[in-house]
């Protein structure tokens, strides 16, 4: 019989294996039964020699990201912490109670998660990375004290990991960085299309996760959320759409770096009022951070080490021209052909995606149909692997009931507006 937690859903214990075992274990035999292929065919006789050596370079990669990613946790953990004792992150829970009550049903008022997810949806609006993954990781603790299974994905972690994964970004400065290196006539050309992409895919993660876990759909507050966001998202690109291309750029960056200081003022400030001890709570979410770095390693490690023996072994390359054939009746144009790797790897490595889009600009040139569709790839969605394992790594979960397949949906619907978009703009 299913079991109620306390966020209104249920839990069922399930029998088959863990979801993320499974892809683990899968990645790496595909990638040896590839290899052996190539091996034996004469086509890469060193192929087993370039999978010893990305398992390896792929783990180094693991560690060397946990470092980076070390300096910003310790940080951005301490200021969170800082702004839950101000009060800051309760207003901004109370600024969206309303729409937070309608997609978390029965999360306890003024939560402080609550809080910590809406700061990580911001930050992943405007780009802000640094700051987005410390928010994120805090709610998933915070929501983990409310769970009643510990190994086992609430309603509620399953869907704050699929919007996450959805990644709603409005600022791409990344890709446009990149397309402005590589030569673009226009990097910014991209930008309107990857807002509309990954708003689709965050509108279709919200969806299927929304149906699995039997949210009511049209309930007012929740469609005036929806619509409102749309809306504000059709104004940004009208008046964005007048800009010339350097203008969004300087913009996008000037106005997530304003945003993010300023944020940073006003959890000061509400310390200085309340006359908090703001360096000692500082110090304590600081430590937290740390911690949380050292948790995620050995999946991070795991997981990047597989996905660089997939990508060595020729997999990935013979998963591409075995499914070609079913795409292109849909009247895709043989440029697509070479960005669907971008579109395979994005939800298992967002680094490797990343070489994929840049290898695809260099090969095809950076305005070249098959270079703005793999840009479209990369910001449609986030990496939903990576997203998955680190948020439940972080919280220590181990069944993540319906996270993954809803996560994929989103990937799904981000992909398929970008397909459409790209045939629509770029053709």
């Amino acid at each position: 019989m299913p079991r109620h937690g306390h966020n209104g859903g249920t839990h069922r214990d399930p029998k088959p294996p863990l979801v993320l075992n499974s892809i683990w274990l899968g990645l790496f035999f595909i990638a040896a039964l590839s290899g052996a292929l190539r091996w034996a065919s004469g086509t890469d006789p060193q192929v087993f020699a370039s999978m010893s050596t990305a398992l390896f370079e792929s783990a180094q990669s693991a560690i060397e990201l946990v470092i980076g990613m070390a300096g910003a946790l310790t940080l951005w953990m301490g200021l969170l912490k800082l702004a839950e004792a101000g009060g800051a992150v309760r207003l901004l829970a109370r600024a969206v109670a309303p729409l937070l009550r309608r997609v978390f049903p029965g999360l306890p008022p003024e939560h402080p998660a609550a809080g910590a997810m809406v700061l990580n949806f911001a930050a992943n609006a405007l780009g802000l990375d640094n700051a987005a993954t410390p928010a994120g990781l805090r709610a998933m603790r915070l929501l983990q004290e409310l769970n009643p299974h510990p190994d086992t994905a609430t309603d509620h972690q399953a869907m704050f990991m699929v919007l996450h994964a959805a990644s709603l970004t409005l600022f791409p400065i990344g890709i446009i960085a990149l397309r402005a290196a590589a030569g673009a006539a226009d990097p910014a050309d991209v930008f309107l299309p990857l807002l509309v992409a990954s708003f689709c895919s965050a509108l279709g993660g919200f969806l299927a996760a929304a149906a699995v876990q039997r949210l009511r759909l049209f309930d007012p507050v929740l469609l005036a959320w929806l619509l409102g966001a749309a809306a504000l998202i059709g104004g940004a690109l009208w008046g964005l759409a007048r800009m010339p291309a350097p203008q969004v750029q300087a913009f996008s960056s000037q106005l997530g770096g304003a945003l993010l200081f300023a944020a940073l003022l006003w959890f000061l400030a509400l310390a200085a009022i309340k006359r908090l001890d703001a360096w000692s709570l500082f110090l304590d979410g600081a430590k937290e951070g740390l911690e949380t770095s050292l948790r995620v390693a050995p999946y991070l490690v795991g997981m990047l080490a597989a996905v660089g023996v997939f990508r060595a072994s020729g997999a990935l390359e013979a998963i591409v021209h075995a499914l070609w054939p079913l795409l292109a009746w849909t009247g895709l144009p043989d440029a697509a052909a070479p960005a669907i790797p971008t579109l395979l790897m994005k939800p298992l490595s967002g680094s490797a995606a990343r070489g994929l889009m840049v290898d695809a600009m260099r090969a095809y040139g950076p305005d070249s149909f098959t270079a703005r569709l793999s840009a479209l790839f990369q910001g449609s969605t986030d990496t939903t692997l990576y997203v998955v394992t680190l948020y439940s790594g972080a919280a220590g979960l181990k069944r993540l009931r319906h996270t993954l397949p809803c996560a994929l949906a989103a990937d799904a619907a981000g992909f398929a507006a970008a397909i459409a978009v790209a045939v629509l703009l770029f053709r």
